[in-house]
Protein backbone atom coordinates (compact mmCIF):
# COMPACT_ATOMS: atom_id res chain seq x y z
CA UNK A 1 0.00 0.00 0.00
CA UNK A 2 2.91 2.48 0.77
CA UNK A 3 4.35 2.05 -2.94
CA UNK A 4 1.00 2.62 -4.20
CA UNK A 5 0.58 5.90 -2.42
CA UNK A 6 3.98 7.03 -2.99
CA UNK A 7 3.22 6.25 -6.72
CA UNK A 8 -0.08 7.76 -6.98
CA UNK A 9 1.54 11.06 -5.06
CA UNK A 10 4.03 11.31 -7.73
CA UNK A 11 1.53 11.30 -10.43
CA UNK A 12 -0.12 13.72 -8.52
CA UNK A 13 3.07 16.04 -8.49
CA UNK A 14 3.33 15.74 -12.35
CA UNK A 15 -0.43 16.75 -13.09
CA UNK A 16 -0.16 19.65 -10.75
CA UNK A 17 2.70 20.96 -11.90
CA UNK A 18 3.03 23.03 -15.00
CA UNK A 19 4.81 23.64 -18.10
CA UNK A 20 9.10 23.05 -18.16
CA UNK A 21 8.65 22.29 -14.62
CA UNK A 22 6.82 19.53 -14.80
CA UNK A 23 8.82 18.13 -17.56
CA UNK A 24 12.46 18.75 -15.79
CA UNK A 25 11.22 17.31 -12.70
CA UNK A 26 8.19 14.55 -13.28
CA UNK A 27 9.17 13.32 -16.84
CA UNK A 28 11.45 12.94 -19.79
CA UNK A 29 11.37 16.23 -21.98
CA UNK A 30 8.14 16.03 -24.51
CA UNK A 31 9.94 15.62 -27.54
CA UNK A 32 10.11 17.98 -30.32
CA UNK A 33 8.50 16.37 -33.49
CA UNK A 34 9.91 18.94 -35.81
CA UNK A 35 12.36 15.70 -37.26
CA UNK A 36 10.20 13.53 -37.12
CA UNK A 37 8.86 12.18 -40.39
CA UNK A 38 5.74 9.54 -40.58
CA UNK A 39 6.80 6.09 -39.74
CA UNK A 40 5.92 2.48 -38.81
CA UNK A 41 6.12 1.36 -35.22
CA UNK A 42 6.15 -1.64 -32.64
CA UNK A 43 3.52 -0.96 -30.03
CA UNK A 44 4.40 -3.76 -26.92
CA UNK A 45 1.19 -4.53 -25.61
CA UNK A 46 0.76 -6.29 -21.93
CA UNK A 47 -2.68 -6.83 -20.71
CA UNK A 48 -4.35 -5.93 -17.45
CA UNK A 49 -4.85 -8.69 -15.27
CA UNK A 50 -8.27 -7.36 -13.90
CA UNK A 51 -9.73 -3.54 -13.30
CA UNK A 52 -9.69 -3.43 -9.38
CA UNK A 53 -5.96 -4.04 -7.54
CA UNK A 54 -7.41 -6.54 -4.80
CA UNK A 55 -10.98 -7.90 -6.35
CA UNK A 56 -9.63 -9.53 -9.49
CA UNK A 57 -12.79 -11.59 -10.31
CA UNK A 58 -15.07 -8.33 -10.33
CA UNK A 59 -15.84 -7.58 -13.39
CA UNK A 60 -18.89 -5.21 -12.98
CA UNK A 61 -18.00 -1.46 -11.95
CA UNK A 62 -21.31 0.51 -11.66
CA UNK A 63 -22.78 0.57 -14.71
CA UNK A 64 -19.76 -0.65 -16.63
CA UNK A 65 -18.64 -3.97 -17.48
CA UNK A 66 -14.65 -4.03 -17.60
CA UNK A 67 -13.80 -6.06 -20.81
CA UNK A 68 -9.94 -5.76 -20.21
CA UNK A 69 -7.40 -3.57 -20.57
CA UNK A 70 -3.93 -3.37 -21.79
CA UNK A 71 -0.68 -1.28 -20.86
CA UNK A 72 0.59 0.24 -24.29
CA UNK A 73 4.94 0.92 -24.98
CA UNK A 74 7.05 1.69 -27.64
CA UNK A 75 10.50 1.33 -26.39
CA UNK A 76 11.89 2.04 -30.11
CA UNK A 77 10.03 5.27 -30.41
CA UNK A 78 10.44 8.01 -28.24
CA UNK A 79 7.87 10.23 -29.95
CA UNK A 80 5.25 7.30 -28.34
CA UNK A 81 3.50 8.89 -25.17
CA UNK A 82 1.49 12.02 -24.02
CA UNK A 83 -1.88 10.28 -25.92
CA UNK A 84 -4.43 13.19 -24.80
CA UNK A 85 -7.56 12.46 -27.40
CA UNK A 86 -9.12 9.39 -29.41
CA UNK A 87 -11.05 8.60 -32.18
CA UNK A 88 -12.11 5.37 -33.13
CA UNK A 89 -13.94 3.79 -36.44
CA UNK A 90 -17.51 1.96 -35.62
CA UNK A 91 -15.90 -1.01 -36.56
CA UNK A 92 -14.07 -0.49 -32.85
CA UNK A 93 -10.40 -1.35 -34.77
CA UNK A 94 -8.92 1.17 -36.39
CA UNK A 95 -8.24 4.26 -34.48
CA UNK A 96 -6.53 7.67 -34.60
CA UNK A 97 -4.78 9.20 -31.52
CA UNK A 98 -3.13 12.66 -31.00
CA UNK A 99 -0.49 13.52 -28.08
CA UNK A 100 0.05 17.13 -26.68
CA UNK A 101 3.66 17.03 -27.90
CA UNK A 102 2.04 17.49 -31.58
CA UNK A 103 2.08 13.90 -32.79
CA UNK A 104 -0.60 11.53 -34.15
CA UNK A 105 -1.37 7.91 -34.30
CA UNK A 106 -2.82 5.55 -36.38
CA UNK A 107 -3.37 2.01 -35.43
CA UNK A 108 -5.39 -1.02 -35.23
CA UNK A 109 -6.88 -2.51 -31.85
CA UNK A 110 -6.72 -6.49 -32.18
CA UNK A 111 -9.17 -8.64 -29.66
CA UNK A 112 -9.51 -11.73 -28.18
CA UNK A 113 -12.77 -12.63 -27.63
CA UNK A 114 -14.20 -9.62 -25.98
CA UNK A 115 -11.07 -8.09 -24.49
CA UNK A 116 -8.58 -6.05 -26.11
CA UNK A 117 -5.17 -8.04 -27.03
CA UNK A 118 -2.79 -5.84 -29.08
CA UNK A 119 -1.87 -2.99 -30.76
CA UNK A 120 -0.43 -2.90 -34.62
CA UNK A 121 0.04 -1.46 -37.83
CA UNK A 122 0.55 1.64 -35.66
CA UNK A 123 2.33 4.34 -37.54
CA UNK A 124 2.96 8.22 -36.32
CA UNK A 125 4.09 11.35 -37.21
CA UNK A 126 4.13 15.07 -36.27
CA UNK A 127 1.16 17.51 -36.51
CA UNK A 128 1.45 19.71 -39.26
CA UNK A 129 -0.36 23.39 -39.53
CA UNK A 130 -1.39 25.13 -42.25
CA UNK A 131 1.63 25.53 -44.14
CA UNK A 132 2.08 22.03 -43.85
CA UNK A 133 5.56 22.32 -42.04
CA UNK A 134 5.60 20.64 -38.47
CA UNK A 135 4.58 23.20 -35.56
CA UNK A 136 6.91 25.21 -34.10
CA UNK A 137 6.19 25.82 -30.69
CA UNK A 138 5.14 23.72 -27.52
CA UNK A 139 1.97 25.72 -27.46
CA UNK A 140 0.80 25.35 -30.22
CA UNK A 141 1.35 21.17 -29.98
CA UNK A 142 -0.74 21.24 -27.49
CA UNK A 143 -3.66 18.52 -28.99
CA UNK A 144 -5.66 17.26 -26.40
CA UNK A 145 -8.60 15.52 -28.43
CA UNK A 146 -9.12 14.42 -32.15
CA UNK A 147 -12.77 13.27 -33.38
CA UNK A 148 -14.14 11.85 -36.58
CA UNK A 149 -15.73 14.26 -39.21
CA UNK A 150 -16.04 12.01 -42.30
CA UNK A 151 -14.27 8.41 -43.23
CA UNK A 152 -12.52 5.89 -41.17
CA UNK A 153 -8.85 6.43 -39.06
CA UNK A 154 -7.28 5.50 -41.85
CA UNK A 155 -8.71 7.40 -45.08
CA UNK A 156 -11.30 10.22 -43.45
CA UNK A 157 -11.65 13.56 -42.01
CA UNK A 158 -10.77 14.73 -38.21
CA UNK A 159 -11.01 17.42 -36.20
CA UNK A 160 -8.38 18.19 -33.43
CA UNK A 161 -8.83 20.28 -30.13
CA UNK A 162 -5.39 22.06 -29.14
CA UNK A 163 -5.46 23.65 -25.84
CA UNK A 164 -2.24 26.06 -24.79
CA UNK A 165 -3.34 27.97 -28.58
CA UNK A 166 -7.06 26.95 -28.39
CA UNK A 167 -8.37 26.36 -31.52
CA UNK A 168 -9.90 23.46 -34.22
CA UNK A 169 -8.29 22.28 -36.86
CA UNK A 170 -9.29 20.09 -39.64
CA UNK A 171 -7.33 17.41 -40.96
CA UNK A 172 -7.46 14.93 -43.58
CA UNK A 173 -6.26 11.14 -43.07
CA UNK A 174 -5.20 9.54 -46.18
CA UNK A 175 -3.76 5.90 -46.61
CA UNK A 176 -3.18 6.10 -42.52
CA UNK A 177 -0.79 9.69 -42.49
CA UNK A 178 -2.54 13.15 -41.09
CA UNK A 179 -2.29 15.89 -43.45
CA UNK A 180 -1.64 19.90 -43.27
CA UNK A 181 -4.44 21.73 -41.23
CA UNK A 182 -7.01 22.51 -43.69
CA UNK A 183 -8.45 25.08 -42.08
CA UNK A 184 -9.96 26.51 -38.49
CA UNK A 185 -13.21 26.84 -36.85
CA UNK A 186 -14.72 29.72 -35.71
CA UNK A 187 -13.83 30.51 -32.54
CA UNK A 188 -16.43 31.13 -29.75
CA UNK A 189 -17.35 34.20 -28.24
CA UNK A 190 -16.40 34.56 -24.69
CA UNK A 191 -13.32 31.69 -25.54
CA UNK A 192 -10.84 34.43 -25.17
CA UNK A 193 -10.83 34.22 -21.22
CA UNK A 194 -9.52 30.39 -21.26
CA UNK A 195 -6.22 30.98 -19.65
CA UNK A 196 -3.15 29.35 -21.86
CA UNK A 197 -3.50 25.84 -20.20
CA UNK A 198 -7.25 25.86 -19.72
CA UNK A 199 -8.58 25.80 -22.98
CA UNK A 200 -10.43 23.08 -25.44
CA UNK A 201 -9.69 20.17 -23.66
CA UNK A 202 -12.82 17.83 -24.64
CA UNK A 203 -14.19 17.58 -28.28
CA UNK A 204 -15.85 15.89 -30.20
CA UNK A 205 -18.33 15.68 -33.33
CA UNK A 206 -22.07 14.57 -33.06
CA UNK A 207 -22.56 11.26 -34.72
CA UNK A 208 -26.02 11.37 -34.14
CA UNK A 209 -29.42 12.88 -32.66
CA UNK A 210 -30.33 16.33 -32.58
CA UNK A 211 -26.94 18.11 -33.33
CA UNK A 212 -25.69 15.17 -35.71
CA UNK A 213 -22.50 16.30 -37.63
CA UNK A 214 -21.71 19.52 -35.05
CA UNK A 215 -18.53 20.07 -32.98
CA UNK A 216 -18.71 20.04 -29.31
CA UNK A 217 -15.87 21.52 -27.13
CA UNK A 218 -15.38 21.83 -23.46
CA UNK A 219 -13.03 23.73 -21.91
CA UNK A 220 -10.96 22.16 -19.24
CA UNK A 221 -11.45 24.94 -16.37
CA UNK A 222 -13.69 28.04 -17.69
CA UNK A 223 -16.07 28.08 -15.30
CA UNK A 224 -19.47 30.07 -15.62
CA UNK A 225 -20.78 31.70 -12.01
CA UNK A 226 -21.91 28.92 -10.43
CA UNK A 227 -18.63 26.92 -10.90
CA UNK A 228 -19.79 24.56 -13.78
CA UNK A 229 -18.14 23.50 -16.98
CA UNK A 230 -18.31 25.19 -20.13
CA UNK A 231 -18.74 24.00 -23.63
CA UNK A 232 -20.12 25.00 -26.73
CA UNK A 233 -22.19 23.57 -29.63
CA UNK A 234 -21.57 24.34 -33.31
CA UNK A 235 -24.32 25.07 -34.28
CA UNK A 236 -25.85 26.30 -38.34
CA UNK A 237 -26.89 29.11 -36.63
CA UNK A 238 -23.84 29.78 -34.31
CA UNK A 239 -21.47 28.68 -31.58
CA UNK A 240 -23.62 28.51 -28.97
CA UNK A 241 -22.63 28.08 -24.85
CA UNK A 242 -24.12 25.12 -22.51
CA UNK A 243 -22.98 23.99 -19.34
CA UNK A 244 -22.16 20.90 -17.29
CA UNK A 245 -22.47 20.56 -13.68
CA UNK A 246 -18.92 20.36 -11.66
CA UNK A 247 -19.22 17.37 -9.73
CA UNK A 248 -16.39 17.37 -7.12
CA UNK A 249 -14.39 19.76 -8.53
CA UNK A 250 -13.23 16.78 -11.64
CA UNK A 251 -11.45 18.13 -14.96
CA UNK A 252 -13.77 17.07 -18.05
CA UNK A 253 -10.62 15.81 -20.04
CA UNK A 254 -12.76 14.59 -23.02
CA UNK A 255 -15.83 13.54 -24.65
CA UNK A 256 -17.37 10.96 -26.90
CA UNK A 257 -20.35 10.84 -29.22
CA UNK A 258 -22.85 7.46 -29.86
CA UNK A 259 -24.41 7.31 -32.93
CA UNK A 260 -27.84 7.83 -31.14
CA UNK A 261 -26.27 11.16 -29.97
CA UNK A 262 -25.81 9.83 -26.00
CA UNK A 263 -22.76 11.84 -24.99
CA UNK A 264 -20.22 10.72 -22.82
CA UNK A 265 -17.95 12.56 -20.47
CA UNK A 266 -14.72 11.62 -19.01
CA UNK A 267 -13.55 13.38 -16.02
CA UNK A 268 -10.43 13.28 -13.96
CA UNK A 269 -9.52 14.59 -10.38
CA UNK A 270 -6.32 14.93 -8.09
CA UNK A 271 -5.31 15.76 -5.09
CA UNK A 272 -2.55 15.22 -2.70
CA UNK A 273 -4.26 13.19 -0.34
CA UNK A 274 -6.58 11.42 -2.80
CA UNK A 275 -3.95 10.94 -5.47
CA UNK A 276 -5.98 10.40 -8.83
CA UNK A 277 -9.59 9.56 -9.78
CA UNK A 278 -11.43 8.85 -12.67
CA UNK A 279 -15.50 9.20 -13.84
CA UNK A 280 -17.38 8.34 -16.79
CA UNK A 281 -20.76 10.57 -17.32
CA UNK A 282 -23.26 9.78 -19.58
CA UNK A 283 -25.69 12.71 -21.10
CA UNK A 284 -29.21 12.18 -23.10
CA UNK A 285 -28.86 13.13 -26.67
CA UNK A 286 -32.06 15.64 -26.08
CA UNK A 287 -30.72 16.85 -22.25
CA UNK A 288 -27.50 18.56 -24.87
CA UNK A 289 -29.04 22.17 -25.45
CA UNK A 290 -27.55 25.26 -26.13
CA UNK A 291 -27.96 27.31 -22.57
CA UNK A 292 -28.48 24.35 -20.43
CA UNK A 293 -26.25 23.29 -17.33
CA UNK A 294 -27.46 19.72 -17.84
CA UNK A 295 -25.77 17.13 -15.01
CA UNK A 296 -26.01 13.54 -16.76
CA UNK A 297 -25.86 10.53 -15.24
CA UNK A 298 -22.87 8.79 -13.27
CA UNK A 299 -21.78 5.35 -14.99
CA UNK A 300 -18.85 4.88 -12.07
CA UNK A 301 -16.03 6.75 -10.61
CA UNK A 302 -12.28 4.78 -9.58
CA UNK A 303 -9.90 6.20 -7.54
CA UNK A 304 -6.33 4.65 -7.07
CA UNK A 305 -7.74 1.12 -5.87
CA UNK A 306 -8.36 0.73 -9.64
CA UNK A 307 -6.09 0.09 -12.86
CA UNK A 308 -6.06 3.78 -13.97
CA UNK A 309 -3.86 6.74 -14.70
CA UNK A 310 -3.76 10.27 -15.64
CA UNK A 311 -7.30 9.46 -18.46
CA UNK A 312 -7.89 11.62 -21.03
CA UNK A 313 -8.85 10.06 -24.08
CA UNK A 314 -12.20 8.53 -24.37
CA UNK A 315 -14.10 6.66 -27.69
CA UNK A 316 -17.45 5.57 -28.05
CA UNK A 317 -18.68 2.60 -30.62
CA UNK A 318 -20.87 -0.17 -30.76
CA UNK A 319 -19.99 -4.15 -30.51
CA UNK A 320 -21.50 -6.44 -33.07
CA UNK A 321 -24.85 -7.37 -31.00
CA UNK A 322 -24.89 -2.90 -30.48
CA UNK A 323 -23.42 -3.80 -26.97
CA UNK A 324 -21.97 -0.05 -26.21
CA UNK A 325 -18.51 -0.51 -25.50
CA UNK A 326 -16.37 2.92 -24.47
CA UNK A 327 -12.60 3.22 -24.55
CA UNK A 328 -9.95 4.84 -22.36
CA UNK A 329 -6.82 6.27 -22.88
CA UNK A 330 -4.34 7.73 -20.58
CA UNK A 331 -1.30 10.26 -21.10
CA UNK A 332 1.56 8.95 -19.28
CA UNK A 333 2.87 12.69 -19.44
CA UNK A 334 6.16 10.97 -21.01
CA UNK A 335 6.51 10.69 -17.51
CA UNK A 336 7.39 6.55 -18.41
CA UNK A 337 9.23 5.93 -14.91
CA UNK A 338 6.07 6.29 -12.64
CA UNK A 339 3.04 6.39 -15.13
CA UNK A 340 1.25 4.27 -17.85
CA UNK A 341 0.16 4.66 -21.16
CA UNK A 342 -3.18 2.72 -20.30
CA UNK A 343 -5.86 1.40 -23.01
CA UNK A 344 -9.40 0.23 -21.44
CA UNK A 345 -12.65 -0.82 -22.62
CA UNK A 346 -15.69 -1.26 -20.95
CA UNK A 347 -19.34 -2.17 -21.75
CA UNK A 348 -22.31 -0.01 -20.48
CA UNK A 349 -24.61 -2.89 -19.04
CA UNK A 350 -28.03 -0.87 -19.59
CA UNK A 351 -29.86 -0.24 -22.48
CA UNK A 352 -30.93 3.05 -22.02
CA UNK A 353 -29.53 4.87 -25.16
CA UNK A 354 -32.03 6.10 -27.45
CA UNK A 355 -32.72 4.62 -30.83
CA UNK A 356 -30.55 6.14 -33.66
CA UNK A 357 -31.47 9.48 -35.38
CA UNK A 358 -31.39 9.69 -39.04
Amino acid sequence: MTSLRSHIAAIALCLTMAGATASAVCADAKPDPRALAPTNIIVDAHPLGSFHRARHDQTQFGHLEFLGGLVLSSPDSKYFGGWSGLAMDANGRDFAAVSDSGVWLVATLDRNGNAPSAVKNARLGPLLGLDGLPLKRSRDRDAEAVALLSGSARNGSVLIAFEQNSRLARHEISGGEFSRALALMEKPRGSTNMRRNNGFEAMTVMAGGPHKGQAVAISERLYDAWRNHTGWIWTPRAVEPFNITNIGDFDVTDIASLDDGTLFVLERRFRWIEGVKMRIRRIAADDLQPGRTIAGETLFEADGDYEIDNMEGIAATRGANGQIILTVLSDDNFNHTLQRTLLLQFAVSDVTAAKTRP
